[in-house]
């Protein structure tokens, strides 16, 4: 076999362990959509008629609802790179790196096999939200083409997240702290225009809201599903994702190969 076939085979050995310890393990995984799909309750039922009062349609909790499934959509697939970080920081102090070095394996493909486990897992406990979501009353007039472009553009966002969160996880030295680091980025869809429109901010944050990743993604999934417009926040989006996975890519990959050298 090629080494791109060893390398292939090695990954999907990898992609099958973590998948079956997210099996093993699911509090992890329901963890991720347990937060969003909390948010989603809480502000629909309780901030719903006030926040959903200056937006089309009408206002009130339905036009609020309508507005906030995206968001919290891409909230979701942030909420995911903790455990990201946490099952990579496990494996990395927990000593079974140590039995992989050992082993004729492709190098990359530990690192591979978190990253798709990962991604895998996030786009399943989205699903769990997106039916929450529909359950509430959400209703989308989007096409089955805008619904998998949907799905595409949440894929790339949350591959792109996981690497961060990958190499988030193998800077951490213990799982505690490896928790706490992926707060950054799970916390900056609340500074975007998931929850309350970039325009009704105060100046400072309007322009931090405008130009950090999560806006474009949240508009371009908003746009995608509820038919409002998209404008360049598709490309912008597209972009982000790219250069935020080749950074993670290249940083996991640096650290990776220091922590693992022999």
């Amino acid at each position: 076999m090629s080494t791109l076939t060893y390398a292939v085979h090695d990954s999907m050995t990898m992609l099958r362990r973590n998948l079956k310890h997210a099996i093993r393990y699911p509090s992890v995984s329901l963890g991720s959509a347990m937060m969003p799909i909390l948010m989603l309750l809480l502000f629909v039922y309780a901030f719903g008629d006030s926040m959903g009062a200056g937006l089309p349609g009408g206002g009130g909790r339905d036009a609020y609802l309508e507005y906030l499934t995206p968001g919290v959509i891409i909230m979701g697939v942030a909420a995911g790179a903790m455990s990201t970080s946490i099952a990579v920081c496990s494996d990395m102090t927990e000593g079974i790196i140590n039995r992989f070095r050992t082993m004729n394996i492709t190098r990359s493909s530990f690192m591979t096999g978190h990253v798709i486990g990962s991604v895998i897992q996030t786009m399943v406990s989205l699903v769990l939200v997106v039916g929450v979501a529909l359950a509430l009353g959400f209703r989308s007039d989007a096409s089955a083409v805008d619904w998998l472009a949907a799905a595409g553009l949440i894929a790339a966002i949350a591959f792109a997240v996981t690497w961060l969160s990958a190499a988030l996880g193998l800077i951490s030295k213990t799982v505690e702290s490896a928790s706490n680091k992926p707060l950054l980025v799970q916390f900056l869809p609340f500074l975007g225009s998931a929850f309350v429109p970039a325009d009704s901010m105060s100046p400072g944050l309007r322009w931090f809201a405008e130009y950090q990743p999560f806006t474009p993604m949240t508009e371009t999934l908003r746009g995608l599903l509820t038919g409002t417009e998209i404008g360049n926040s598709g490309w912008i989006s597209l972009a982000w994702c790219a250069g935020i996975a080749l950074v993670g890519y290249v940083w996991s990959r640096s650290l990776f190969n220091s922590t693992t050298k022999r």
